[in-house]
């Protein structure tokens, strides 16, 4: 029987009217002790809920560290970007799929435990019954440690700690804060202090700015060491010599499309900004001293940007060397030529000398 319609329930505010004929008398609410089997019930189903609440819990963060390292692999392209054909989804399906098990068998397994202790408890009863031994329940473990971490006052002890204070039939009691409350609070304090000696007063560890200052040290460090791994040969110029490497030609050819081609086209062969590249006439001078210098310098009145600021010196060279190796290809739709005809001059020992435009027969 329900303890919500007993006699001996404290009653918590008392109104009276005066009754008129026809009238209905309101009488006052009886509180319940909360020691009835529906409350019990009830108390029994809220701490199942929580329970499933803290095993959701570890299942959040497993989520929050999988996407962390799948980031963390590829920083490019994440997981998130394109999940269907990311190499690793079916490792993350299969470890998804073993951790819900996991859950759902834990959850199953409290259930079961949980409907046998109900079992357990009516067997007591029934045998308390027939033995005609009133049984005082047993207070669960996860319910004594709850009240203990809450130290809420029962009901029915409320009177003890009433202030004396009451308006609209609200009483004020003298209810204290929670101890899990109160340990939050004094581990706050505790933080508070190791980090201020930690981090402030014996500079055991650097602030946030003194471990950016440690990184970009580091990171130059380590790019000197780089360097000085991989010596890069200084480029002149005065003393530079077309090849036809394959190597250079395709650096070049990547520099050429990424930076060349909005005014001479992917193909070389110009457009109403910039020359054809593909003939022999040139407007600053032809030759790969010529081009590397035009490339480097620039022609500021004419709007060719001084790449030698935003290149180096390897990449000047990569792209003079690739616009060299079109020559002759004579791309569909081409610029007509501009500027004058340049012609690569004969070495020394050959019988006809050739001197940019001028050619001297000896």
């Amino acid at each position: 029987m329900s303890c919500c319609t007993t006699d001996h329930a404290p009653l918590r505010m008392t109104m009276t009217k005066e009754s008129q004929p026809g009238d209905k008398i309101l009488l006052p609410k009886l509180k319940c002790q909360r020691n009835c089997e529906n409350c019990k019930s009830k108390q029994e189903r809220n701490g199942l809920k929580d329970k499933k609440k803290l095993l959701l819990v570890p299942l959040i963060v497993f989520i929050t560290f999988l996407q962390s390292q799948a980031q963390e692999a590829a920083p490019a392209k994440t997981f998130w970007d394109d999940p269907f054909t990311h190499p690793m989804l079916p490792l993350y399906v299969v470890t998804a799929l073993v951790f819900i098990t996991i859950v759902l068998v834990i959850v199953v397994a409290l259930y079961m435990l949980k409907i046998l202790n109900l079992m357990l408890k009516q067997a007591e009863a029934e045998k308390a019954e027939r033995s005609g031994v009133v049984l005082t329940p047993k207070v669960s473990w996860w319910q004594q440690w709850w009240d203990k971490m809450n130290a809420a006052v029962p009901v029915a002890q409320e009177q003890d700690i009433d202030m004396g204070h009451s308006f609209d039939g609200i009483r004020e009691l003298d209810n204290h804060l929670p101890p899990w409350w109160k340990w939050l609070f004094y581990a706050t304090i505790v933080w508070g202090v190791v980090y201020i000696g930690v981090y402030h007063l014996f500079d055991t560890l650097p602030l946030s700015i003194g471990e950016y200052q440690n990184e970009l040290a580091v990171a130059e460090e380590q790019a000197i060491i780089r360097k000085a791994s991989q010596p890069v040969a200084a480029i002149d110029e005065n003393t530079l010599v077309y090849t036809t490497d394959a190597a250079i030609l395709e650096k070049g050819k990547v520099v050429f499309l990424g930076n060349c081609v909005a005014c001479h086209r992917t193909d070389g062969g110009g457009n109403t900004i910039g020359p054809n590249l593909t003939d022999s006439y040139w407007l600053h001078g032809g030759g790969i001293k010529n081009i590397f210098t035009t490339i480097k310098t620039g022609v500021v009145e004419k709007g060719m940007p001084a790449w030698g600021k935003a290149m180096s010196p390897q990449e000047v060279r990569n792209v003079a060397f690739y616009i060299m190796s079109l020559q002759g290809s004579n791309p569909a739709n081409g610029k007509a030529p501009q500027g004058e005809r340049y012609e690569e001059p004969l070495k020394a020992d050959s019988a006809v000398v050739k001197s940019d435009s001028l050619i001297v027969q000896r």
